[in-house]
This record gives structure tokens, C-alpha cells and sequence, in this order.
């Protein structure tokens, strides 16, 4: 593979090379197997999801629109990455055009702050619904939900835009290898000409602002649930509570477990290997996983799910 000494921002045309996930052709084949399977497996996942709460009429309530809407969310954040990774497998030249590894970054992380304002409002629904039951349905109106997934989407695609643009208007230099199966923030600014100090510092406040904010939010949250759970007399109506809420909670877990790793310093230097894994986790596994995780805890949707598909 030919990589030129020399790439700066005059040569956009370019591009970058992705490495992906370096190894022989059989292997590359294999992965390209694994990783499409997934891919429609996700599809099929949270497709199901999206159109069980759409015929069924009794899961016509914030939570499952929300859940829905997070379904569709899902759809597009693996999209962002997974079809040009499948691509790159059966590349021979792993090519991504300047302008095609901008837009991949910007989808990608834009699609991925929506998930973390979607997560943000979906415990603030479930703590209505059990520590403000008599309110919840004057307050949980479908205006504000409609109004808090358009928030969720706006919000979620204007909080990296002014970072990426900076960061494409830089000049890069020497190798355009990009060691990972997508355009990041940290090998990208690790191929720029010159050290770009104030905006690391704009990604790094941005990255933990939007991280632990969030994640502060929904951890108070909860507590304030579990608190309020502990206080039902009934066991069926905690295991019913617990139920919904564990299912949001594993999906929390895994997403914030992994990002937390590697945006809050883009560019602290992790290891090429382990970026990769930890990104491949929060990107594709955990949106993989998501509708497993819904269904298989709540029983509402397992009923809905069987309805659609005729079981």
C-alpha cells in the first residue's frame, strides 16, 4: 500500500486511508461475514421495535414512542459507521475521501450526542412516571414528547458542529493513515501539521459537558426511582418498576461505560488496538444489543413484539 509523506489541506481530494481492523484477505472476508450479519440483525432488531409500537395501540405512551424513537436513533447511528467499515473489508486501497471522513465524523458524533440527550430524557419520563404518577399524564403530554425528541435531534446535531469545522480547516501532514475502522477526533488531530491546543481543549470540554452532565442527570434520577420504588408496598408493582428501569439502566451502562473511555481526552493516546475495540463496542455491539435488553425485560413489549410477528 502506497501512503504518501506529504498531505495537507490543499489535496482534500485525497482523502485518508482507514486501516480498519489490519489482517489477510481470508480474515477480512470473515469479518466482513461477522460484521454484516450483526449489521442486519440491528436492522431487524430495532425495526421490530419501531413497528411493534406503531401497530400496537396499547404502547401508544411516551415511554415506548420514546423508545421507538430511540430505536430509530439506533438505525442511523450504526449506519453511520458499519456500511463504509463493510466496504473497507473488501477494500484493497481503504481510501475515504476528505470530505467523506468529515461527514462520517460529524454523522457519527452528532447521532451519538442525540443518544446521550435521548438516554437524559428517557429516565427523566420514567422518574414521572413512578415518583409523579398523579402527574404524569398532564405533564408527559405528546406535545412535550414530541418537543423533547425534536430537542434531543436539533441539540444532538449542533453540539459538534463548530469543533469538526474547525478541525477540517486544519493542514495535515505527513502519513493520511488513519489507524481505526472510522474517522475519530484523535487520530485525526494527531495527523494535523501543527499542535492545535484551543481546540483539543473546545473537544475535550464539549466531550465531558455532554458525557457527564447527562449521565449525572440520569444517576440522580434513578436514585430518586429507586428511592420512590422502595416505598411500594406491593413486590409485583417494585418487580414491574424495576423491570422498566433496568432495562434503561443496562443500556446507560453499556453505552456510557465504554464512551466514557475515550472522548472525555480525545487525545490522550490510547492504544490503536484498544480504541478500536472500545469504539466497536459503543458503535455497533450495544445498538446490537439494545433491542435485547428492551424486550426480553418487559413484558409489554414481548406481547407487542409476538403480535407483529405473528407468534
Amino acid at each position: 500500500m502506497n501512503i504518501s509523506n506529504t498531505y495537507n489541506s490543499s489535496s482534500h481530494t485525497a482523502g485518508f486511508i482507514l486501516l480498519g481492523f489490519p489482517c489477510s484477505k481470508n480474515g477480512q472476508i470473515l469479518l466482513f461475514i461477522l460484521f454484516l450479519i450483526i449489521y442486519i440483525l440491528t436492522l431487524l432488531g430495532n425495526g421490530s421495535i419501531i413497528c411493534a409500537v406503531y401497530w400496537d395501540q396499547q404502547l401508544h405512551n411516551p415511554m415506548y414512542i420514546l423508545l421507538a424513537s430511540f430505536s430509530f436513533l439506533e438505525i442511523w447511528y450504526v449506519t453511520s459507521t458499519v456500511p463504509n467499515m463493510l466496504v473497507n473489508f473488501l477494500s484493497n486501497t481503504k481510501m475515504i475521501s476528505f470530505s467523506g471522513c468529515f461527514l462520517q465524523f460529524y454523522f457519527f458524533f452528532s447521532l451519538g450526542t442525540t443518544e446521550c440527550f435521548f438516554l437524559a430524557v428517557m429516565a427523566f419520563d420514567r422518574y414521572l412516571a413512578i415518583c409523579r404518577p398523579l402527574y404524569y399524564p398532564t405533564i408527559m403530554t405528546g406535545h412535550l414528547c414530541t418537543c423533547l425528541v425534536v430537542s434531543c435531534w436539533v441539540f444532538g446535531f449542533l453540539w459538534f458542529l463548530i469543533p469538526i469545522i474547525l478541525i477540517s480547516q486544519l493542514s495535515f501532514c505527513g502519513s493520511k493513515v488513519i489507524d481505526h475502522f472510522l474517522c475519530d477526533p484523535g487520530p485525526l488531530l494527531a495527523l494535523t501539521c501543527t499542535r492545535a491546543p484551543l481546540i483539543e481543549f473546545i473537544c475535550s470540554t464539549l466531550s465531558s459537558l455532554l458525557l457527564f452532565v447527562p449521565f449525572l442527570y440520569i444517576m440522580g434520577t434513578y436514585a430518586l426511582v429507586l428511592r420512590a420504588v422502595l416505598r411500594v408496598p406491593s413486590p409485583a408493582g417494585q418487580h414491574k418498576a424495576f423491570s422498566t428501569c433496568g432495562s434503561h439502566l443496562a443500556v446507560v451502562s453499556l453505552f456510557y461505560g465504554s464512551v466514557m473511555v475515550m472522548y472525555v481526552k480525545p487525545t490522550s493516546g490510547h492504544e490503536a488496538g484498544a480504541q478500536k475495540t472500545v469504539t466497536l463496542f459503543y458503535s455497533v455491539v450495544t445498538p446490537f444489543l439494545n433491542p435485547l435488553i428492551y424486550s426480553l425485560r418487559n413484558k409489554d413489549m414481548k406481547d407487542a413484539l409476538r403480535k407483529f410477528l405473528g407468534t
